[in-house]
């Protein structure tokens, strides 16, 4: 659900349009109760209402706080379930690559995706089948793809890749969709 424009723009989450919301509100709740008790504006209120402006002025700000965790969960908590998998097809397991005369080497990588669909965009609405490759060399992350074929640079010496299908916020699905093979540089 999303709210009209306001400070977050149209499109905007809800719990983003309830926290521009209530922000307005706490600063004009806050403004009238202190103008008032302070004696420098709002004659014509009274100065029981001028306390309950406060009271609600610290409302807001206390919503402001609590509310968005229950209108937006954190995304860890709810990691969609994806219907992909992915499959290496190059490089083979226990293939050899000879280095070619530099400190490191071009392996290609490809990949074959079933079930899912790489998109060019990043988003915080999630879907089981849509989303991006990230390529690990030895646990460590070098690569973020749109594409089933891409290229890594590894010096010599054994080598395990990793390839995952991760989701379009980059995070990764529940239980993790991945594949991995390891391969060798010979120097």
């Amino acid at each position: 659900m999303t709210l009209p424009p306001i400070a977050d723009g149209a499109g905007a989450p809800l719990y983003q349009g309830v926290t521009s919301l209530l922000a307005i509100a706490a600063f004009a709740f806050g403004w009238i109760a202190f103008r008032r008790l302070t004696g420098r504006g709002f004659p014509r209120v009274s100065r029981a209402l001028a306390v309950g402006a406060a009271v609600v002025a610290v409302a807001c700000v206390v919503f402001i706080f609590v509310l968005p965790p229950i209108l937006n969960p954190a995304p860890a908590s709810v990691r969609p379930r994806s219907t992909a998998t992915i499959r290496i097809l190059e490089p083979a397991p226990n293939q050899v690559f000879h280095a070619g005369g530099g400190d490191y080497t071009r392996v290609p990588v490809r990949l074959r995706l079933v079930g899912g669909r790489i998109v060019p965009y990043t988003s915080q609405h999630l879907t089981p089948d849509t989303g991006h490759v990230h390529l690990y060399i030895d646990g460590r992350l070098v690569s973020m793809s749109y594409s089933l074929d891409a290229s890594v640079f590894v010096p010599p010496g054994t080598h395990k890749l990793l390839a995952e299908f991760v989701a379009v916020d980059h995070g990764p699905f529940n239980p993790p969709v991945e594949a991995s093979v390891v391969f060798r540089v010979a120097g």
